[in-house]
């Protein structure tokens, strides 16, 4: 007890060992519902689905550990939003492998890192209006709503147009039944209510015929063989430079905003933030991202990011780097997990990605609507990410809309030059596609 007191100073925080280890339990089961997600995120791009869990527990581990070495309350684990622009932007829409996207989000961790070490952290966080920021949550929300939606069968595409689904296909029919279970324990405000819906909705899927028994319970590594030392850092450039700098800015400026918007929100959730609502010393989540990003596709796992359901564990009392030491030993122990990981359907885990997009839509609650030239470029931000399936999209007829909003009404001094750089870039990769 004394070697932790001395390692995290756990008085001088107003905490306990007790405190920190209950607070990791809670964030843990809060978030562990990611680790069934993000395989069936990275699984639609080729990669193999119990390499991915196994690549996920292994690395959201090293970088709570990493976070505990910086004595920071933040747990950091793969981000559906993030899951989502590598899995529907990066491969399926722009058209990198996995291997070549593993690497964009290695350099992107790079660029991030140079981000949190010099000036340009400020100059970034600050390119971009409060309510832009909120909107391209807003519009991920919706986004990761709709595949939710999509991926359950409770809505259809076909012919061009969104339909209501075959509500009383067995899956579909499944999907619905998790839906209502997963929003009944939120309502109940249950503690880790996401993760006990995906497990029910798992149960109650063997009889309609839905859920498969595993063909083995035996624990093998060899899947995640092929994932190691993967990314292709030689192929990035096979689609041309301007659409990897578009990926590679487009994804850091995902993290930023994605990172500043969870520590904000923990530091809340934790009374953390200075007199002046600002993050202190607390700002080296940031570091610990960019780290952890940069690194992670090494292994074959997704991006790393903050996930903002660790601000229950903070909330519950946690406050130091003990506690995100506790959740990295969980994390590893979850990888006995994989063996039944794959008996997980789709129709479990996707009411959770309805429910995250609704967690996700009340960022568009602080967007000033009633100014037109800031509602607009919003408005359009958050619908363009849903509806072109892609988030680099969303942002960039954002950026576009905004910068020429404000040059037309005469506020274009007041814009950073980084958002001209930034739209600029954009501008010239919609003009080059088109030719």
């Amino acid at each position: 007890m004394r070697l932790l007191e001395r390692m995290f100073h756990l008085t001088e925080r107003g905490t306990t060992v007790r405190r920190e280890l209950l607070g990791a339990l809670t964030s843990f089961f809060s978030v562990a519902y990611i680790l069934f997600v993000t395989p069936s995120y990275l699984s639609l791009t080729g990669m193999d689905y119990t390499g991915v869990l196994l690549a996920t527990c292994l690395s959201s581990a090293l970088a709570c550990f990493l976070s505990a070495a910086l004595d920071l309350p933040f747990m950091l684990a793969p981000g559906v939003g993030l899951n989502a622009f590598f899995t529907y932007t990066l491969c399926l829409t722009m058209g990198y492998t996995w291997a070549q996207a593993l690497a964009v989000v290695s350099l992107s961790g790079v660029a991030y890192l140079v981000i949190s070490l010099t000036p340009l952290r400020e100059q970034m966080i600050s390119c971009i209006p409060p309510s832009m920021k909120n909107a391209i949550s807003a519009g991920l929300g919706l986004f990761i709503a709709l595949i939710g939606l999509l991926n359950s069968g409770i809505v259809r595409a076909e012919d061009g147009a969104l339909l209501l689904g075959e509500i009383c296909a067995p899956a579909t029919f499944l999907a619905i039944l998790g839906l209502l279970i997963t929003g009944v324990l939120m309502a109940w405000k249950v503690k880790g209510a996401m993760l006990i819906g995906i497990v029910a909705t798992t149960l109650l899927g063997f009889p309609l015929g839905v859920t498969q028994a595993p063909e083995s319970m035996r624990l093998s590594l060899s899947s995640l063989g092929p994932l190691l030392l993967s990314p292709d850092f030689e192929g990035v450039l096979s689609l041309g430079v301007l659409p990897l700098v578009t990926a590679v800015v487009t994804f850091t400026m995902c993290l930023c905003f994605d990172t500043l918007g969870a520590l904000i929100c923990i530091a809340g959730a934790g009374d953390l933030l200075d007199e002046k609502g600002g993050l202190g010393r607390y700002s080296r989540g940031m570091t610990a991202v960019a780290l952890s990003t940069a690194a992670a596709p090494l292994l074959g796992a997704p991006p790393i990011g903050i996930p903002v359901e660790g601000s229950t564990g903070v909330a519950d009392g946690a406050r130091t780097g003990l506690y995100t030491a506790a959740t990295g030993v969980l994390f590893l122990a979850a990888t006995l997990l994989a063996p039944i990981a794959g008996v997980i359907p789709g129709a479990a885990t996707s009411p959770a990605l309805v429910l995250i997009g609704m967690l996700m839509i009340h960022n568009a609650t602080n967007i000033y609507w009633h100014q037109v030239e800031i509602a607009l470029p919003c408005f359009l931000t958050m619908i363009m990410i849903p509806f072109t399936y892609s988030v680099a999209d969303g942002i960039g007829v954002g950026f576009i809309s905004y910068t020429a909003i404000s040059l037309v009404s005469g506020r274009g001094k007041k814009i950073p030059a980084v958002t001209y750089l930034l739209t600029a870039l954009f501008v010239a990769m919609y003009v080059l596609s088109a030719i």
